[in-house]
Formats: structure tokens, C-alpha cells, sequence
């Protein structure tokens, strides 16, 4: 979706040769996007007393990060949150996630009339981006859901804020957004793409603790959903299935760690139920054994060719051409995949894929239905220049 909110202007932010430097720049932005005024809203925000958050808090708490974005310095977001108040929401937002499983089925939109389900791609800490879609497309409600496929910080230079707006949501309307985890929501890319970097200047003293809290909130986000049961979404989309030949298998209690090796069986598509088993609390790689599902749900992405093979350009994940698509959409009865992971940058070196000029792209269209990868963070990167694309 594009989006015609006006974040601080990119091009006053001078090019950087690494992403810790990208991220502090962009936060620091020069001092022209700084400007003088009063906050709408009261500040410092406070938690409330009942600890139930409801939409005027959440209308106050957008405001307050939006005009802190805009007219104070990245260190004086304390002034505005102060981490008594970070801690309560993400820790009230990590009980929710936790309790939810693997892949969440979104039901409910079934039984209520005119009701709608929107699906959002990457945002990448656009939090200018992300109000404007939200006051656009509708906030959250009774017949209005949102699931967000993952990648909400890295790269963008207000992460934290979009992170922590996407969880006050969550924790305000836990049957109504769903908060999917993409492949930025570990401790490798956020500490290599610039979140880490971000939170500590933020949070000075306090950024390492704000920062674990992060990525242990990173570790009960669920891998994907299905929507009306038969639309499948996840950040990078498919996966292999993990099934343990009899001989692998430990006929004790001792020795139950089994490392698979990816290259010792042929690769073929993994089942909704060793999906449901995989353990989603591992943050990095290396991914091995039963925890390659994670890595494949998270990196992967589809190709032109027909099969299912290593992603080697990625290091990580798989490739899958439309057969695949065809056979995971016929074998569970579904109509339509929903994956992000791929902005602009990454569509460029992807031949006979369309570009993502349009903030969507589909992808594989086969007998049983398609498959769509869709990004929703316009200018991207904002921010930050000659990276890689993880």
C-alpha cells in the first residue's frame, strides 16, 4: 500500500557506509526537521491505572510518538515514554503473543457481516507510513482485522516506535490484529540493520535492557496465519517438512537433540502440523533439525523454476517455483498465499518476478489459486543506503 504521510525528509539525511551509522542518522536527522512546538497530547505517557488500554489511549499514544518523531531528538524519547511504561506494554503485549500458537486461524470474520481483513507487509520502522495506512485503510475493529506479516523494525529509523504501536493495538484488540514475525525480528539482523543501534540511542543506559525486552517479545510473535481458512499468510512463505526417518530416531530420553541434515533427503513441503510443533523461540540461526521450519517461514522466497531447493542467495530458506504453490494450495485446501520479505531492492535481482513498484506483486498464479508478496513501506529504505537485502 503506498502511503502519502510526510516523514521527516529523507534527503536532508546525508548517505552512511554502515547501518548502525544509517540508523543513528536518520534519528538524529539534522536539526532543519526539528521544529517547535507543544505536544497535543499530555507527556510523559503514563499506563493506566486498570491496565486495559482502549482507543483514546491508543489516539494519545500515536500522537505522542508522532510528534516526539517529528520535534525531538531520538534521546529524548524517555521524556515522552519512560520505561516503566515500555515495560508494562510489552510486557502485557508478550503474555498475549506467547499464548498464541504457531499459526493463528482468523475465524471470526466469518460470522460478521461486512467485515474485512488487511493484510500488511513490511514496514520496516516507517512510522510515519504505518499512522497514515492505519487512518486510511480504518483502525482496527469488531469487523475490521489486520494481520501484519512481520519486519517492523531494521532499516527505518523510528523501529521502536512502530514496534510498540503495533503492540499497543494488539494488546488493545487481541482478536482483531494479529502480529506475524518476519526475519528482522531476530538478534542477528537487528543488530547488523540498525534497530539495536536505534533502541541504544533512544534509551541510553536503559537501551540494553528496552532492547532484550524487544527480542524476547521478537520470540512469542506466531509464524503465520490463516485467514477464513484459505488464505495462508507468512513473511517469507513456505517450508520443508521436517518428518524424522524411523532409523533417526532416539529410542531413549538421552541423546533427543536431532540435527537433520537439509541435504541427506529430498526437499518436499512441510504439513500444518509439523508447522503447529516447530518451536518459534529460536531468534538466529543456525537453524537445524525441527527448527528449520522457522528459517523456511521466514526466509524463503518463490521463483519461476518449478521445484523446491536451497535458497542460496540468502544462505538461508527455500526456493519454490508454482508447482509448489499449486501443491500447498490443492493439498490444504486453500485459495491464496500472502508473503512479504521482498521490497524493491530485492525484486531487482530476481529475474522474471515483477517489480514491487506498486507495493504488491502476483507472483504464481496456478489452477488453485495465487500467490501475492506484499510490501508496504514506500521509498524503501528511507533512510539508509548500500546495504545488503536480507
Amino acid at each position: 500500500m503506498s502511503s502519502a504521510s510526510s516523514p521527516p525528509d529523507p534527503k536532508s539525511i546525508p548517505a552512511q557506509n554502515s547501518p548502525d551509522e544509517a540508523a543513528t542518522t536518520a534519528c538524529c536527522s539534522s536539526s532543519s526537521t526539528i521544529t517547535s512546538s507543544s505536544p497535543p497530547v499530555d507527556i510523559p505517557l503514563s499506563w493506566p491505572s486498570d491496565a486495559k488500554l482502549t482507543l483514546d489511549w491508543i489516539r494519545h499514544f500515536s500522537s505522542a510518538l508522532d510528534w516526539s518523531s517529528r520535534n525531538l531528538p531520538p534521546s529524548d524519547l524517555p521524556s515522552v515514554l519512560p520505561v516503566s511504561v515500555f515495560d508494562s506494554l510489552v510486557l502485557t503485549a508478550s503474555k498475549i503473543l506467547h499464548k498464541e500458537p504457531n499459526c493463528v486461524k482468523i475465524d471470526d470474520c466469518l460470522s460478521l457481516p461486512d467485515s474485512a481483513v488487511l493484510v500488511v507487509g513490511d514496514v520496516h520502522g516507517q512510522l510515519h507510513d504505518l499512522l497514515f495506512l492505519l487512518q486510511d485503510a480504518g483502525f482496527p475493529s469488531h469487523n475490521r482485522f489486520f494481520v501484519f506479516n512481520g519486519d517492523y523494525v531494521d532499516r527505518g529509523a523510528w523501529g521502536l516506535e512502530t514496534f510498540l504501536l503495533l503492540l499497543a493495538w494488539k494488546v488493545f484488540l487481541p482478536q482483531r490484529v494479529y502480529l506475524l514475525r518476519g526475519n528482522h525480528e531476530s538478534k542477528y539482523c537487528t543488530s547488523v540493520y540498525g534497530f539495536e543501534k536505534e533502541v541504544l540511542a533512544k534509551y541510553g543506559d536503559k537501551g540494553k535492557h528496552v532492547y532484550r525486552k524487544c527480542l524476547g517479545c521478537f520470540e512469542g510473535l506466531p509464524l503465520a496465519s490463516v485467514i477464513a481458512g484459505h488464505v495462508y499468510t507468512a513473511h517469507g512463505g513456505l517450508f520443508r517438512s521436517v518428518a524424522i526417518p524411523q532409523s533417526k530416531r532416539s529410542k531413549g530420553k538421552k541423546n533427543r537433540r536431532i540435527i537433520l541434515d537439509p541435504g541427506a533427503v529430498p526437499l518436499t513441503l512441510g504439513s500444518f502440523q509439523e508447522l503447529s510443533t516447530a518451536r518459534r523461540s529460536v531468534l538466529d540461526p543456525p537453524w537445524e533439525g525441527l527448527n528449520l521450519i522457522p528459517g523456511d517461514v521466514l526466509w524463503s522466497d518463490p521463483t519461476m523454476r518449478p521445484g523446491l531447493s536451497p535458497n542460496k542467495e540468502r544462505g538461508i530458506g527455500l526456493l519454490w517455483g508454482p508447482d509448489c504453490t499449486e501443491e500447498f494450495l490443492k493439498k490444504f485446501h486453500l485459495k491464496l498465499i500472502i508473503r512479504s520479505h521482498e521490497g524493491p531492492d530485492a525484486r531487482e535481482k530476481r529475474p522474471g518476478l515483477a517489480g514491487m513498484d506498486e507495493g504488491y506483486t502476483i507472483d504464481h498464479v496456478v489452477e488453485s489459486g495465487k500467490l501475492i508478496t506484499v510490501f508496504s513501506a514506500p521509498d524503501y529504505p528511507q533512510f539508509q543506503v548500500c546495504l545488503n537485502s536480507p
